[in-house]
């Protein structure tokens, strides 16, 4: 059961503020969240999930990216726990931002194994990574680079999510040229994959995917596309951050096949949809929220639609927090809050990407993240952020 605990009057901190002062903040009164699924969902629910990385490794973070795979494995055995599915080796665990393509594979190998060893439901990114922008030809280049890819996964025992291709935004010059990709690489796949349709705020290298630039036009690519082949399409994850183009998407889509809300400023909503229908969820803020989401997407289930409005909602604004602008960074605030949580005992990134935010963003997520009762260690996470405040020159 979801309950407050006695507010954590003792516990503060000097947090800096825009204005280059220094507040003494007190935390807020806290939640507590089931650490397991409490009751079945009504919706399916994936977190992309996060790599975490090994900080006594020799390596060069820019150039190479050295994994803890205990902890690694542990953080999905956690979201596995909270009745969450695992979208793996995503842009979440940054893929294209340091996760290469052969330690990916090695990361789907392991997740999909310790899946199968609990029944647990994952999904796994395929793309065409591994195939450098520069040297992608012509489609038939695209097309091989994905069947790799595929095959590599599903050797391993995985389920698809066909992730956007940087060297198809490169070459794809309109419809057919899309059609004939997708036509080809979905004719070939064993079961029914997960469509990623990625906008450039998490990707600049993806303007103009589906072959335009303007959004109507690309949606009716998409549809046509995807409906087309509906026998082999479980669902669509659509990350464009606005919400009336995935309700729009979502009512055009064949009846076989679910809208999965990769919505991050507005996921609430959308997942309760309305009396047209609703979005199942794929979403990397998940990782960072599982415990709250968990509990209010089975209050959901259970008809309490107010409480999960109850739970979900405040966590929205830290969402749309981490998420801001330039969007691609959000990898920072979801790591910052597995370290503020425990998960992993340090604030280090794949690629050294712990840098991409400033002082000012994390002491804000601190306060949005205690607002919405997301510290599950109020103590511990003060602590963490003291630590950080301090190197970077700022007495806590």
């Amino acid at each position: 059961m979801n309950k407050p605990v006695q507010p954590m009057s003792s516990l503060s901190l000097k947090l800096p503020k825009a204005d280059r002062s220094i507040e003494t903040y007190r935390l807020a009164a806290s939640r507590t969240f089931p650490a397991k699924l409490e009751g079945p969902l009504n919706r399916i629910a994936f977190s992309a999930v996060h790599t975490v990385v090994d900080p006594f490794a020799d390596n060069d973070p820019w150039l190479s990216v050295a994994v803890d795979w205990d902890k690694t494995i542990a953080f999905r055995e956690h979201v596995w726990d909270l009745g969450l599915g695992v979208a793996e080796a995503m842009d979440t665990a940054q893929r294209g931002m340091g996760l290469d393509w052969p330690t990916s594979l090695e990361l789907i190998t392991r997740s999909v194994a310790a899946a199968k060893r609990r029944n647990a439901l994952v999904f796994s990114g395929a793309g065409t990574d591994h195939l450098a922008v520069e040297d992608a030809k012509n489609l038939d280049d695209v097309i091989h680079a994905y069947e790799e890819q595929i095959s590599a996964v599903e050797k391993v025992g995985g389920r698809i999510i066909l992730m956007a291709s940087r060297a198809l935004a490169k070459l794809g010059r309109g419809a057919d040229d899309y059609a004939k990709v997708y036509n080809r690489v979905l004719s070939q796949v064993r079961e029914p994959v997960i469509i990623h349709w990625l906008g450039d705020m998490f990707d600049p290298a993806l303007a103009g995917y589906w072959g335009t630039k303007d959004l109507a036009k690309a949606m009716d690519v998409a549809v046509a596309i995807i409906n087309h082949n509906a026998a082999k399409v479980d669902g669509v994850k659509v990350s464009l951050l606005d919400k009336q183009r995935e309700i729009d998407m979502r009512r055009r889509l064949d009846r076989r096949i679910k809208m999965y809300t990769g919505d991050d400023f507005n996921y609430a909503e959308l997942i309760a949809g309305d009396e047209q229908g609703f979005s199942h969820a794929l979403l990397g803020i998940f990782d960072a929220i599982a415990p709250a989401a968990s509990y209010a997407l089975s209050r959901l289930a259970a008809g309490d639609e107010a409480g999960f409005h109850d739970v979900l909602g405040p966590t929205v604004p830290l969402s749309r927090h981490i998420f801001k602008a330039p969007t691609r960074f959000y990898k920072t605030g979801v790591v910052f809050m597995a370290y503020l949580n425990g998960h992993q005992d340090h604030f280090t990134m794949v690629g050294g990407q712990e840098s991409t935010r400033s002082t000012l963003h994390l002491a804000e997520l601190f306060r949005l993240a205690d607002k919405a009762g997301l510290l599950a260690d109020p103590e511990l996470a003060t602590q963490r952020m003291k630590t950080v405040l301090a190197t970077h020159g700022i007495e806590p």
